[in-house]
């Protein structure tokens, strides 16, 4: 059978090449110049290529770069793709010549490297985003260290705690993810270049040479892991799904302490809305919109790690430009949140009023009276704790403070043990204070102030580490790119 039909199939065209040239035009383009230029500079380092024709094709990829806009280019179906666009543009100024650049190299290897330089991007400002992000909450934390909440577990009122040891909880589990995060980066600094299709080449290449201009740590080992590992994609957003997961509980929080009846977190007008027919209402719709928006990205990045589930593991389309450009909506919607929250948690405060309110009528000092009476009494603590109970409920039950609650707790106290109380009115009352809890929990983790300072002191040392760690990525890629330039102009203008 005679097959006429010519390629691309109109369809195909539309629904695919199209979109996958619209692609690398806003993404990949001015990576793949760079693995261009790195690739060129590599072949006449390593005679693969000679000096002049290195130079030659030097000259050509400046033309084409400076009388390319790539904004003004629609897709026609002439070259299959970008690449083979760029190829046919040498090839029209420097004849044949033009194709001795892709020597030694494959788009396997050159995609998957232009899809690494694009993600270290995202993932460094969004990186950078955690960490600022960890740093406001800290400043916040240190500032709110002495004020007091009410710590709730199961929707229900629990114990006193401080606003800066909620946030040093939070503080805790964004280290923890950040560290995560940059532990997922360390695969997007391992170059795939010179894995080729497959198995590299038979040419001299020089693999390193390749990975230090394009600013990679060192290549990445296995050419057939090059191209067919995708857990540099499925690492990282697995790393970006976290975060979001993590803050979106703190968010759900948010709305739970703002709402009228626990009215324990106060929201700043500029943060508020109002309703458009109930002129009393003060809706905090940021929380809304940033829990919202981190389901958003949490589902992108599943939406990629999804996509790879049982595919083969070899070189696949289903890794490749429109999944990697799909992914990156995760990191728009991830950076919105971030920054969201960076504003939106350091300008809200605590309504001390409402917390004392709750304090009072919710006992949640209680614990620490039986506590108290284990110490001070030589109780056990079943003993303690019915005795505490009962005073609880009396004193819930006349609507009364705790610490109005000395008569009852006497009377408790006689029932259980068959004696008055040691205990004296101004001891129990001290028991049963707010402040005296906290002041009390004086342990590694708990919210009295030395402890939540050192606490603080550790974060900071965690935070300076991996913002040092990022600093000196940032300063070995720029380095990177000074001397792929260097090396590239050195080419061009030696015959």
């Amino acid at each position: 059978m005679t097959d006429t039909s010519v390629f691309p199939d109109p369809v195909y065209r539309d629904t695919v090449l199209a979109p996958l040239f619209e692609g690398v035009k806003t993404h990949f383009a001015d990576h793949m110049d760079a693995i261009n230029r790195a690739h060129l500079v590599m072949l006449v380092e390593t005679a693969i290529l000679g000096r002049e024709d290195g130079q030659a094709i030097a000259h050509a990829l400046d033309a084409i770069a400076a009388e390319t806009d790539p904004a003004a280019l629609s897709y026609t179906g002439e070259h299959e793709d970008w690449f083979f666009l760029v190829e046919a543009e040498l090839k029209k100024r420097i004849g044949d010549l033009g194709g001795a650049l892709h020597t030694a190299r494959s788009r396997n290897d050159m995609d998957h490297t232009q899809f690494k330089m694009a993600l270290r991007i995202r993932a460094e400002e969004a990186l950078a985003r955690l960490l600022r992000l960890a740093g406001a909450l800290l400043d916040k934390a240190r500032a709110e260290r002495d004020t007091l909440i009410v710590a709730y577990t199961h929707g229900q009122p629990a114990q006193p705690s401080t606003f800066g040891h909620y946030l040093a909880a939070m503080i805790e589990v964004l280290l923890s993810d950040a560290r995560r995060f940059d532990a997922a980066i360390a695969p997007l600094d391992l170059c795939p270049m010179g894995a080729a299709a497959i198995t590299t080449s038979g040419f001299p290449i020089d693999r390193a040479r390749m990975a230090d201009l394009l600013g990679f740590t060192s290549a990445k080992v296995n050419a057939y892991g090059c191209i067919a590992s995708v857990d540099y994609v499925t690492g990282l957003y697995s790393a970006l799904k976290l975060p979001m997961i993590h803050l979106g509980r703190v968010v759900q929080d948010m709305a739970f302490w703002s709402a009228f009846e626990v009215g324990q977190l106060h929201v700043p007008r500029s943060l508020v809305q109002i309703s458009s027919i109930m002129p009393q209402k003060r809706n905090p719709v940021p929380i809304e919109h940033m829990r919202h928006i981190a389901s958003v990205a949490a589902g992108r990045c599943d939406v990629i790690v999804n996509t790879m589930h049982n595919t083969p593991f070899t070189d696949m389309n289903d890794s490749e430009g429109e999944v990697q450009q799909a992914g990156y909506g995760a990191f728009e919607h991830a950076a919105r949140v971030l920054d969201l929250l960076t504003a939106f948690l350091p300008a809200c405060s605590i309504n001390a009023e409402r917390v004392a309110h709750t304090t009072d009528a919710a006992c949640i000092t209680i614990t620490e009276l039986a506590d108290t009476l284990v110490r001070a009494e030589g109780l056990s603590f079943r003993q303690a704790h019915e005795i505490a109970a009962a005073t609880a409920r009396a004193v819930i039950a006349a609507g009364s403070p705790l610490k109005q609650g000395y008569a009852p707790f006497a009377t408790a106290f006689a029932e259980v043990t068959g004696r008055p109380p040691a205990l004296t009115q101004a001891a129990f009352t001290d028991a049963v204070d707010a402040r005296s809890f906290v002041t009390r929990r004086d342990r590694i983790g708990g919210p009295a102030p030395a402890a939540l300072d050192a606490a603080f002191a550790d974060y900071d040392a965690t935070l300076d580490a991996l913002s040092a760690a990022q600093s000196a990525r940032l300063a070995r890629r720029a380095a990177a790119a000074l001397r792929l330039d260097a090396a590239f102009q050195d080419l061009k203008g030696r015959p």
